[in-house]
């Protein structure tokens, strides 16, 4: 029980070090959650989104799995994309993936996970769709890490061609899908060049989707 008690003194410490230097920090979030921002990223304990991006509770509304997948068959993720476009109205959904990714490597892998499995046969499928391309980069972190970012670009797609995304365009909502990879070992981000802000941007990076 030792390290549970730690994680509440821990929670105690944070929670007077927020009220100390803003004693209206807990009340405006009971007030209303209105984030501008919907961050699909990884499972990854060691990706903090809040922290990554600098923003307090309450800013940035958080989806995360393993691999940082946008599956269109997933009714967790579309439950939260769909909450955050029509109900929170964001503004902006963050895909971020993160070097060295377990899930991405594990994909690549010739040995049984069990249900893991499962969840990263897209992964598996797009390694083997850009074959070439990764089988020309040297072993090791080099063909993982541009997996990891074409990951990251499968999953702006998925978002971008989703039909709540697609929706709120075609009602002129200002709304923009990015692509982000986070480096582990040095604490940035990367930017992949694939926002979107419309069905026709989407159309004109992705082709018909």
């Amino acid at each position: 029980m030792t390290a549970i008690s730690n994680l509440i003194d821990n929670n105690r410490a944070w929670a007077s070090g927020k009220t100390e230097v803003d004693p209206d920090f807990f009340a405006r979030l009971v007030r209303q959650q209105a984030p501008d921002y919907l961050w699909i990223g990884c499972s990854d304990s060691r990706v903090p989104a809040n922290e990554i991006v600098g923003l307090d509770p309450g800013e940035l509304f958080v989806h995360r799995n393993v691999a940082n997948l946008a599956p269109p068959q997933d009714a967790n993720y579309l439950s939260v994309l769909q909450f955050a476009v029509e109900v929170l109205k964001v503004k902006h959904i963050l895909v971020v993936g993160h070097y060295g990714c377990g899930g991405v490597i594990a994909s690549t892998e010739h040995t049984h996970h069990g249900l893991i499995d499962h969840w990263l046969t897209p992964i598996r499928y797009l390694a083997k769709e850009h074959h070439d391309e990764l089988h020309a980069l040297p072993e090791g972190s080099p063909r993982f890490d541009r997996l990891c970012e074409l990951n990251v670009i499968r999953q702006v797609r998925n978002v971008a061609s989703n039909p709540f995304v697609m929706t709120a365009w075609e009602k002129g909502e200002d709304l923009t899908v990015h692509g982000w990879c986070y480096s582990i070992e040095n604490g940035l981000v990367s930017d992949l060049g694939v926002s979107v802000s419309t069905n026709e941007e989407v159309e004109r990076m992705f082709g018909r989707v």
